[in-house]
């Protein structure tokens, strides 16, 4: 019948899967999902730090722009030949002519500045009583209106006090009464020797400018780009409907300086956008932009799906090599464990059938050579257990005999003569019965010897298998050794990770402040015009070679946080490993415990044999007590004939005798009994 197989977590093998099996999984698991994280966090930075740049520079469009226009206003408040004509229109002593000539030169100025810029709806002069016949205003656009909204702005224009103030992009206009978006800048142009020539100067500049400055502008692939104001209110924004409406996603606190003008935040939705900002110089708002997270990250999302395959691919490799290491070490290990146990029960027929030739093939055979010589040993021991049982049975009725024949001589000492003949047939007898058991006592002898031999055999063996276990624990320790230096070498290489990180950090500053410069040339190019195109692509190029170069050293720097990462990881899984290896030391060295209590017992079976040579030596003893004993009786009843008071004399002494022969017969016959009941609980 076929054992069943149970699952003994106890076991080498089994422990040994588990470790492997665990080991694989988790360093393949951690490795993939840490590359994953990490090239997610990369990208996400990485897209960032270009959008932030990106962002930086429609920023300094958007104040380029608006500088320009700031720079109009104020050449109208300072053209004294404007400033003139305006007095003049409200001059009580002007003529007509001279009005209507004032005038004329008026519009002709607002339709000269408007027919040059295409970015404008309209330029207009309103006249402090907000009465459209008092105003001025280039050709093609509407009146003045002078409703509560209309009067609030005008508020804000009196409150600057001849600063410009600029007013988000209003889906119908300044007044409301246009088909299209536009945003305005206002300015009160100051007249202090005659107030009443002070006019509202507004320039209002179309939303669709806005749209073409902010067009090369793109985070991802559904971003969208708004400009807030101080409140987080929409200034600029691709829907006109939420115009003036609280923006959902808000820039950080700009008052903090050296913070890093990009983060990530929930929309309405609840989804997770990139953010990027930067405030602008000219006008109290914030250019914004921001777009999914996930519009970035979708490449990496690959990662995680290779990464699950990866973990699967090694779960199935970690099952067929604890398999194998089941089969070649766990197995072999258990079924031995289980034919010691089946042998400390006495069943000797148990034999392995390893074949291999390493330490575990060796230490079968060495486990069936070694129940072969106990076989024949407890065989042995049980064959002249029996033989000497059967003498000592004998020895008993013969003793017995011989006492009722010594009472009977000495009841009746007036018959010894009659009976001399038959006492000296028993004397014979008695003394053949007791020179066979002399040799069954000799064959006893020679058995316990062949049992100590054997004995000693087995000790031997048992302490070359101990041996074996201790190189095994040698070897268990410097694999531990081994780990221990892992250890050690991934400790300075991430020294050499953070000393290339600390060579990085001036070179990526380096580059910044080259970008920094060669935007400011550009900058300063566009302002020169025509003259300084030529710098302008020399600062471009510049630029280009600073972003190639930090694209280069981010390249370098997030190859190194990897390397960081990995070494981090093959330490800590080192580290958890360790302590497995201890416990396989521990099971190997229980192992060699058994073998040191196997040795044990067989010390304890070879004390038992020098016991059972004692007693048969001691029986040798009695047995040439005996021997003289008969001799006694043979004379006895040679001299009976020559006197009957002889004759008793020595009748008395053979009952004697007889009765110790009963005594020594009786512990003869125990101690064959002990050996032979020592002798049934090992199968021969």
């Amino acid at each position: 019948m076929k054992r069943q197989r149970k699952l003994n977590f106890r076991s080498v093998g089994v422990k040994l899967f588990v470790i492997l099996f665990c080991t694989i999984v988790l360093l393949s698991s951690v490795l993939g999902l840490t590359s994953y994280y990490a090239a997610k966090r990369i990208i996400t930075n990485e897209v960032a730090a270009a959008s932030s740049q990106s962002i930086v520079q429609a920023a300094d469009k958007l104040d380029f722009l608006f500088a320009e226009y700031e720079a109009l206003s104020r050449q109208f408040a300072v053209d004294s030949a404007l400033k003139s004509d305006m007095e003049t229109i409200h001059n009580p002593g002007a003529g007509t002519v001279a009005k209507v000539a004032a005038e004329d030169r008026i519009r002709r100025k607002l339709d000269s500045v408007r027919g040059s810029d295409d970015r404008l709806l309209g330029v207009r002069l309103v006249a402090r009583s907000m009465v459209d016949a008092e105003s001025y205003k280039s050709t093609g656009i509407s009146g003045v209106r002078s409703d509560e909204g209309v009067l609030a702005r005008m508020k804000e224009i009196d409150n600057g006090k001849g600063n410009p103030v600029w007013f988000p992009v209003r889906a119908n206009g300044f007044f409301d009464a246009y088909s299209e978006s536009s945003m305005t800048m206002g300015r009160l142009l100051r007249n202090i020797q005659n107030p009443a020539a002070e006019y509202y100067m507004l320039i209002e500049v179309k939303g669709k400018a806005l749209t073409d400055v902010l067009s090369n502008l793109h985070i991802g692939l559904a971003g969208e780009i708004r400009i807030l104001d101080r409140a987080g209110n929409i200034v600029y924004g691709a829907d006109n409907g939420l115009l003036g409406q609280p923006s959902y996603i808000q820039a950080a606190d700009t008052g903090v300086e050296g913070q890093k003008q990009s983060f990530t935040a929930a929309d309405e939705q609840g989804s997770s956008q990139l953010v990027v900002y930067q405030p602008l110089v000219t006008a109290d708002w914030t250019l914004l932009g921001y777009a999914p997270v996930s519009d970035f990250t979708k490449s990496a999302d690959r990662l995680l799906y290779i990464t699950l395959l990866v973990v699967l691919a090694a779960a199935v490799i970690a099952l067929v090599i604890g398999y194998v290491l089941v089969r070649l070490i766990g197995r072999p290990l258990g079924k031995l464990a289980r034919l010691m146990e089946e042998g400390e029960q006495g069943n000797l027929q148990v034999r392995t059938n390893f074949k291999g030739q390493d330490e575990i093939g060796r230490l079968g055979h060495s486990f069936n050579r070694m129940m072969e010589q106990i076989s024949r040993l407890a065989g042995q021991s049980s064959s002249s257990a029996a033989a000497v049982l059967a003498t000592s049975e004998q020895l008993v009725l013969a003793s017995g005999a011989t006492r009722t024949h010594a009472r009977e001589v000495a009841a009746a000492t007036g018959e010894i003569a009659g009976g001399a003949a038959s006492l000296a047939a028993e004397a014979e007898s008695s003394n053949r019965k007791v020179e066979l058991m002399g040799d069954k006592t000799d064959e006893v002898a020679g058995t316990n010897a062949v049992m100590a031999d054997s004995a000693g055999k087995v000790m031997t063996v048992s302490g070359q298998g101990a041996e074996l276990m201790k190189k095994l624990v040698d070897q268990s320790e410097s694999a531990l050794k081994m780990m221990n230096l892992i250890q050690e070498n991934s400790a300075m290489l991430r020294d050499s990770t953070v000393l290339i990180r600390s060579i990085l950090s001036p070179m990526i500053a380096m580059n910044k402040q080259t970008n920094i410069l060669a935007l400011n040339a550009s900058i300063e190019a566009v302002r020169a015009g025509a003259a300084g195109r030529g710098f302008n692509v020399i600062a471009d190029e510049i630029r280009g070679l600073a972003n190639q170069s930090s694209q280069s050293i981010a390249s370098v720097s997030r190859i190194t946080e990897e390397i960081s990462s990995h070494i981090e990881n093959t330490v800590k899984v080192v580290s958890e490993a360790a302590p497995l290896f201890s416990g396989q030391i521990t099971s190997v060295r229980e192992s060699s415990l058994i073998f040191e209590s196997v040795r044990a017992e067989m010390e304890v079976f070879s004390g038992y044999l020098s016991q059972s040579s004692a007693a048969v030596k001691e029986l040798t003893g009695y047995r040439q007590q005996l021997g003289q004993s008969m001799a006694s009786v043979i004379s006895v009843v040679q001299q009976t004939s020559a006197s009957t008071e002889e004759v008793a004399s020595m009748s008395s002494q053979q009952f004697i005798v007889s009765e110790e022969l009963v005594a020594l017969s009786g512990k003869l016959e125990v101690l064959a009994e002990k050996l032979k009941q020592s002798m049934v609980s090992f199968q021969g």
